[in-house]
C-alpha cells in the first residue's frame, strides 16, 4: 500500500466544518462555483465538477470559486477513464432506434462511437500546477503513481466506491478516504467495472460493510431526503454525508430550466437506473426516453453519451423533459427553491 505525503492534511481534518455535509460535484452544469461556495459558507464541504470539462474551464472554475470563497479547502472531481469495449452492432442498432427522434428534435447524431478520456491527463496536470485540497475520483482508479503524484502536492485523495471490494483496492493503491455510494443515489453510478449492476442495498448498511472492512474515513452519498437520513448515515459510521439531489433545485445551482422544473412536475413520479442516456448505469426520473430505449442500449460508456447528446441537447432547448437526462436520487421530492444555505440547514444543525 502507498503512503500517503506527509503534507497532505488527513481527511477527518479537512471534514471537521461546522456540518458534516459534502456537496456533491455534479458534472454538467448543475455544480457551480457560486453553489461549492455557497456550501462553504453554510458550513459543508465544497466539490467542484470537474466531469466533461477541459483542463482551461475546470482551471477558471477553480479560480472562480476561490474568488468567491477565499481560503477555504474544498475539492475537484474528477472521472477515470475507462477501456470500454464496444459491441460495434449493438451501438449502431442503437443509432438506428434513436434516428427518428434524432430527425423529429432536428438534432442529428453521429453513428460512428466516439471514445475520449475526459482530458483526464491534461486536468491531473492542471492540478499538480495548480494542487488543490482534495480530488475525488469517479467511475474507477487510477494507477497508484497518480494518487501519489497527488500526495508530492498535498493533495488528498478519495475514491468513489459502490462496494466492499472496490473500497478495498482504493485503500491498496494509498487512497486517503473513500466516497460510499448507495444505489439510490442520482446521477451515474460509480462503479468501477461499468459492466457490473448496481446492487441494491441501502447506503447506511453499504457504510458498515465497508467500515467493516477498509480502515479508512467515509462520506456516505445516496437516498438522503432530509435530517433522517443524514443521521442515520452519521450513526452508520459516515464522517459526512454528500449532498447532490437536493441541491438541484437551489438558487445556486445550474441545473437547467427542463430539469429544474422536472424536479417538481408531479408527472414525474419515480426514478430507474438506466444505461440509455450515457451507456453507464445512472439514476434519473423515469420519462419517455428510459421507456423507451433503456432495453435497447449497449453498456458503452463514453460513446452512448455522446451519441445521445445532440438529442438530449436539442430537448432540453426546447422544454421537453421526456427526452432529458433528468438526474435525481430517490429523495428528489425533498428538493425545494430556496438559498443552498437553507437546504444544508434542514438537514442538519452546525457541529
Amino acid at each position: 500500500m502507498t503512503t500517503p505525503d506527509a503534507a497532505c492534511p488527513p481527511v477527518t481534518e479537512l471534514l471537521a466544518t461546522d456540518r458534516p455535509l459534502v456537496g456533491a460535484p455534479m458534472a454538467g452544469g448543475a455544480t457551480t462555483p457560486r453553489l461549492a461556495a455557497a456550501i462553504a459558507a453554510a458550513g459543508g464541504f465544497p466539490f467542484l465538477a470537474g466531469g466533461y470539462l477541459t483542463a482551461e474551464a475546470l482551471s477558471v472554475q477553480i479560480d472562480e470559486f476561490r474568488q468567491l470563497a477565499g481560503d477555504v479547502a474544498f475539492g475537484v472531481n474528477l472521472f477515470v477513464p475507462g477501456q470500454a469495449v464496444v459491441d460495434e452492432a449493438a451501438f449502431a442498432a442503437y443509432a438506428g432506434r434513436l434516428a427518428p427522434l434524432a430527425d423529429e428534435l432536428d438534432a442529428p447524431i453521429d453513428a460512428r462511437p466516439v471514445m475520449d478520456d475526459d482530458h483526464f491527463e491534461e486536468k491531473l496536470q492542471a492540478l499538480l500546477a495548480d494542487p488543490v485540497p482534495v480530488v475525488s475520483l469517479t467511475f474507477g482508479l487510477p494507477a497508484p503513481e497518480t494518487v501519489a503524484r497527488l500526495h508530492a502536492v498535498g493533495t488528498c485523495v478519495l475514491a468513489t466506491v459502490t462496494d466492499a471490494c472496490e473500497a478495498e483496492a482504493a485503500a491498496e493503491i494509498g487512497c486517503d478516504g473513500l466516497i460510499v455510494q448507495g444505489s439510490r443515489a442520482g446521477g451515474h453510478a460509480g462503479t468501477h467495472d461499468p459492466l457490473r449492476a448496481v446492487a441494491e442495498v441501502e447506503t447506511a448498511d453499504l457504510v458498515r460493510e465497508v467500515r467493516e472492512r477498509v480502515d479508512l474515513p467515509v462520506i456516505a452519498a445516496g437516498g438522503v431526503d432530509g435530517p433522517e437520513a443524514v443521521a442515520a448515515l452519521l450513526e452508520a459510521g459516515a464522517l459526512a454525508v454528500q449532498v447532490g439531489t437536493l441541491l438541484l433545485r437551489t438558487h445556486e445551482a445550474g441545473t437547467s430550466a427542463v430539469h429544474r422544473q422536472a424536479l417538481a412536475d408531479s408527472r414525474f413520479t419515480e426514478t430507474a437506473l438506466t444505461r440509455a442516456f450515457t451507456g453507464r448505469l445512472a439514476r434519473g426520473l423515469r420519462n419517455r426516453f428510459i421507456d423507451d430505449y433503456a432495453t435497447a442500449a449497449p453498456a458503452a460508456y463514453p460513446q452512448v453519451h455522446h451519441l445521445t447528446k445532440p438529442i438530449r441537447t436539442a430537448a432540453a432547448k426546447a422544454g421537453q423533459p421526456e427526452w432529458v437526462h433528468l438526474w435525481a436520487g430517490t429523495g428528489w421530492q425533498s428538493a425545494r427553491e430556496e438559498p443552498a444555505a437553507e437546504t444544508l440547514a434542514r438537514l442538519t444543525p452546525p457541529r
